[in-house]
């Protein structure tokens, strides 16, 4: 009885003695977190919220807030591997984070070398193959070729490379913000297009007025 009870305390010590195996957090990067607000991210990089471009207004107001950790770097003179962070609100709330990589600083590095680094914060990513679709762009020209993903109900982070420079990048979305986001911006750029077609048009009419009215004047007017 006595080898039981001594067997069991050991048991539970050693149970104890386990670390704790915690879900990666995949709504943080660094100290930015998905959804905190448009001021709170302003305060963070020592900006002010009126820093924010605003992209749409309607039916959701949709912000980016650029930040460049290199003007900090000046400050501090402490290097960072990040050229340049993206936050992307909906209604002031942050559903996207993309970081570019700075390319002197991950000059060299594989997609491998990336992975591995990021996955001691984010977990066990899955790898597309080579062919498998893109990730979102955050720079202008051919999409970016996805490299790896970590993903939960809630959150995605992709890492991502572009074909033209071979840079780095890191996009973290809040999937139910980011859903709104989509919709919102879709429904901006319907909103847009049918303004713009219905300008054109009030403008093609207002045109052929002016020149109806031109005509009749040079009809009364004319001497040959």
């Amino acid at each position: 009885m006595d080898t039981m009870r001594k067997s069991t305390i050991a048991l539970a010590l050693f149970l104890v003695s386990i670390p704790v195996i915690r879900a990666q957090d995949l709504s943080k990067y660094r100290a930015f977190s998905l959804g905190a607000s448009l001021t709170t991210i302003a305060q963070q990089v020592n900006g002010k919220p009126e820093d924010a471009s605003v992209i749409h207004q309607s039916p959701a107001v949709i912000q980016d807030l650029i930040w460049w950790p290199i003007e900090a770097e000046r400050t501090t003179g402490v290097p960072d591997a990040v050229q340049q962070i993206r936050f992307s609100f909906c209604n002031r709330k942050l559903y996207s984070i993309a970081a570019t990589y700075e390319g002197t600083a991950t000059r060299g590095m594989t997609d491998d070398d990336m992975v591995k680094a990021l996955s001691t914060t984010y977990g066990t990513a899955t790898r597309p193959p080579a062919e498998a679709g893109v990730a979102p762009s955050v720079s202008y020209g051919p999409a970016d070729v996805r490299v790896a993903l970590w993903e939960n109900a809630q959150y995605s982070v992709t890492l991502s490379r572009s074909p033209m420079s071979d840079s780095f990048h890191l996009t973290l979305s809040s999937k139910q913000l980011k859903g709104e986001a989509d919709a919102a911006i879709a429904a901006a750029v319907k909103q847009e297009t049918a303004g713009a077609a219905g300008e054109d048009i009030a403008r093609q009419k207002k045109d052929a007025a002016d020149l109806e009215s031109e005509r009749q004047a040079n009809l009364k007017a004319f001497r040959p």
